[in-house]
């Protein structure tokens, strides 16, 4: 039989292997109905960030997103999003699994959610901002020498217009508007593109509604029940 000190040190041995694999303290069990799923600080793909800087690891969320699907415990899906941006395929990657999921999905964005982090935040099945949280709209740039010109600026301009799409698919923002917000010059500092707070964001189309944890957690409730009474 496994006494009680040995249980809690399973449980926090089980702790720390998910800490170190998945970036998460634990993972859905029996009675959990509602997975959160938090994408903060920057957007790690195949190179990694400095270690001083806040990161979403792509290879710790991947596995969370495969696990919520196959999990028959889980019911419904809330991301909060507070992300600066990064890795543009790893964004679009998750952005896309996310959108794909078979169980409801509600994303809130309560700092900001920029550059990537606008498809992270459209591509649940509904989408909430806080008041006072940033979304920031701007086309794909690079720094550092670029080799071949013609051909990267083909291949930014292709990825530019997956990610477009991918908004435009889902979300409510129609394509010349959200074009229009990715080459105004007159928004950001030596740099082409769009800040827009809280209810602007909903204003444009890009985001369903203003709102915090409460209303978000109280339509995830709707969206599973609603699925539940599906036939």
């Amino acid at each position: 039989m496994i006494s009680e000190k040995d249980q809690r040190e399973d449980i926090r041995n089980e702790e720390l292997e998910n800490i170190r694999e998945l970036g998460v303290t634990n993972i859905p069990v029996k009675d959990d109905k509602i997975y959160v799923l938090p994408i903060i600080g920057q957007i790690e793909g195949h190179n990694m960030v400095p270690p001083q800087s806040k990161a979403t690891k792509y290879e710790h969320v991947i596995p969370q997103l495969v696990n919520i699907e196959m999990n028959s415990n889980v019911e419904g899906i809330l991301v909060v999003l507070n992300t600066v941006g990064g890795d543009v395929e790893a964004g679009l990657a998750i952005s896309e699994m996310i959108n794909s999921l078979s169980k409801p999905t509600v994303s809130l964005v309560i700092g900001g959610g920029h550059s990537i982090g606008v498809p992270l935040a459209t591509s649940s099945d509904y989408s909430f901002i806080s008041p006072t949280a940033t979304m920031i709209i701007h086309p794909i740039r690079m720094n550092g020498l670029v080799i071949g010109v013609p051909q990267t600026f083909e291949y930014f301009k292709k990825m530019q217009e997956r990610i477009n799409d991918f908004i435009v698919r889902t979300s409510k923002i129609e394509k010349d508007t959200l074009q229009e917000l990715l080459t105004k010059t007159d928004n950001l500092l030596n740099d082409m593109g769009t800040i827009l707070i809280g209810k602007e964001a909903v204003k444009s189309g890009l985001i369903d509604e203003v709102g915090g944890i409460k209303e978000a957690i109280d339509k995830l409730k709707t969206l599973i029940n609603e699925k539940k009474s599906t036939p």
